[in-house]
């Protein structure tokens, strides 16, 4: 028989119908290697990668083997029967000199009686490596003797061990000069490091120090196309060593073609979503929401209380700065609480989100650019891919859904950034010498690789803080002719509203 491998695999999505306290659900994992999960405690970030570890089998037998059972224990209280999953994955399999790309296979898993299936030897191969919270406790904690430990240290000066070093320096801004392993006997080891001249083993480390090494190592000793899911990657770690941690491993998972996927608390990781997808999720009694590459706003709406009377959800900054003077312009704007959701996709999520808890929502509108799902037929295909259902009051849920959706009204195929740019520019001179330098600056932004300079480059050639910026360049354009028609949705929709927060001037 001929030997025959994997390789090249990349998980592109997973579906949950059920399992633990997850329902109706889809994440993805497209386009970047590393994924940062986050949301409330309580909504499944752990079951996640839970589930992902037990997909897969290990290429060799000296590979750690993930069983649902190590993660799923089943109870009188659980059994798990009902549980159903399906993932969604490439890779190359090669025979021999022959090879085949196999392109978006699914797999699904599932447990409707005693066992899981399919057996854990039919489920794909690809190296796994979980590290999970158990990982990050102090090994002085576990430590269960209280007198003299005696050990004998062995220095490792492998080229790995080198990069490690460097990296760990780089994370915790600290020169470590030495990586030991010590054997205290009967079989045992744990990690040793020398810095500033002292060395000094795991059980005198922090938990955080002794974090970034063993995490460190797990990546760095990964083999290629690995999958590597790490369990609250924030936790004991400053701010800073985390970010430093995420571009130190991003760098080395685009480098050995690696996927990693962790769960997070730490809202500040959208400051690194160049390099992460950003994946909030959001439990209702009906269904887990996934919100792709949205901020923390709209997730802080869905567990509070709404802010003011009349609510509006957009996309972008550019969004808020227009939503606020069109609501200063109507003399509301402080009934008016505008709250970002990130990607247009998330609209829907949003909303669906919002109505799944039973809100009605009478007093929030979900705006969108308008470059994107510009139509009904667009959006209420949106809908019903988080809205299911095909009850009467399934099908009742989304027309009313549908009405809170409003657009704002740009040319076609036109981002809202290059047609703010295009009417700017047809502006001549006015008595203000301030926005006079708006146009002239406009005018001499030609050609740009991404529509947002259009916008990002006024700002940035003025030299101003960004929402001070785009509330002059909203001021500029909200005086000319095109503004009515740009915004009329909005307008309208708020005038109607006016009514609730204003007494009627006669």
């Amino acid at each position: 028989m001929e030997n025959m491998s994997i390789s090249q695999q990349r998980l592109h999505k997973l579906e949950i119908k059920k399992l633990k306290n997850i329902k109706d659900f889809c994440i993805s994992f497209e386009s970047k290697n590393l994924t940062g999960i986050l949301g409330p405690n309580g909504y499944g970030k752990s079951t996640i990668l839970h589930a992902l570890a037990c997909c897969f089998q290990p290429p060799t037998q000296e590979q750690k083997d993930y069983k649902f059972s190590d993660f799923f224990l089943p109870s009188p209280d659980a059994l798990w029967k009902g549980s159903e999953l399906k993932l969604v994955h490439t890779y190359r399999q090669t025979v021999g000199k022959s090879s085949q790309s196999h392109e978006n296979v699914e797999q699904i898993y599932g447990k409707s009686s005693d066992r899981w299936k399919p057996i854990y030897k039919r489920r794909p191969t690809r190296n796994v490596h979980y590290f999970g919270v158990d990982s990050c406790v102090p090994l002085i904690e576990s430590e269960k003797r209280n007198v003299k430990i005696n050990y004998s240290t062995e220095n490792i000066s492998k080229g790995i061990i080198a990069t490690i070093l460097e990296k760990a320096s780089y994370c915790l801004n600290r020169q470590y000069t030495a990586y030991n392993i010590h054997h205290p006997g009967k079989g045992r080891m744990f990690i040793g490091v020398e810095a500033n001249g002292i060395r000094y083993s795991a059980l005198s480390m922090s938990a955080g120090e002794q974090k970034i090494f063993l995490l460190l190592e797990k990546v760095f000793k990964a083999e290629k196309n690995s999958l590597i899911l790490i369990d609250e990657l924030d936790l004991l770690l400053h701010d800073l060593a985390m970010k430093n941690l995420i571009e130190v491993i991003s760098k080395r998972a685009q480098d050995y073609n690696l996927q990693v996927i962790f769960t997070t608390h730490r809202e500040s990781i959208v400051e690194l979503s160049d390099l992460i997808n950003i994946r909030h999720i959001f439990g209702t009694p009906e269904k887990t929401l996934c919100f792709d590459e949205t901020k923390p706003d709209a997730i802080n709406r869905l567990t509070g209380i709404q802010p003011r009377l009349i609510e509006v959800f957009v996309e972008d900054d550019l969004a808020i700065a227009i939503i606020k003077k069109v609501a200063g312009q109507l003399r509301i704007s402080k009934h008016v609480s505008v709250q970002r959701f990130g990607a247009a996709t998330n609209c829907f999520t949003v909303l669906a989100g919002l109505r799944l808890r039973g809100e009605d929502c009478d007093n929030s509108i979900f705006v969108l650019d308008g470059d994107i799902y510009r139509t009904q037929e667009e959006q209420q295909k949106r809908l019903e891919a988080v809205l299911t259902g095909n009850d009467e009051q399934a099908i009742l849920l989304r027309e009313s859904s549908l009405a809170k959706i409003k657009c704002l009204n740009l040319p076609e195929n036109t981002a809202p950034e290059k047609y703010i740019h295009s009417i700017i520019i047809r502006l001549e001179d006015t008595d203000d010498e301030e926005r006079n330098e708006i146009i002239e600056v406009a005018k001499q932004i030609i050609a740009v690789d991404n529509s947002h300079k259009f916008v990002d480059d006024i700002i940035q050639r003025l030299d101003w803080n960004r929402d001070v910026g785009l509330s002059k360049i909203i001021d500029l354009i909200s005086s000319t002719q095109e503004w009515t028609n740009y915004v009329s949705n909005i307008h309208d929709w708020l005038t109607l509203k006016k009514a609730l927060v204003q007494e009627t001037i006669s």
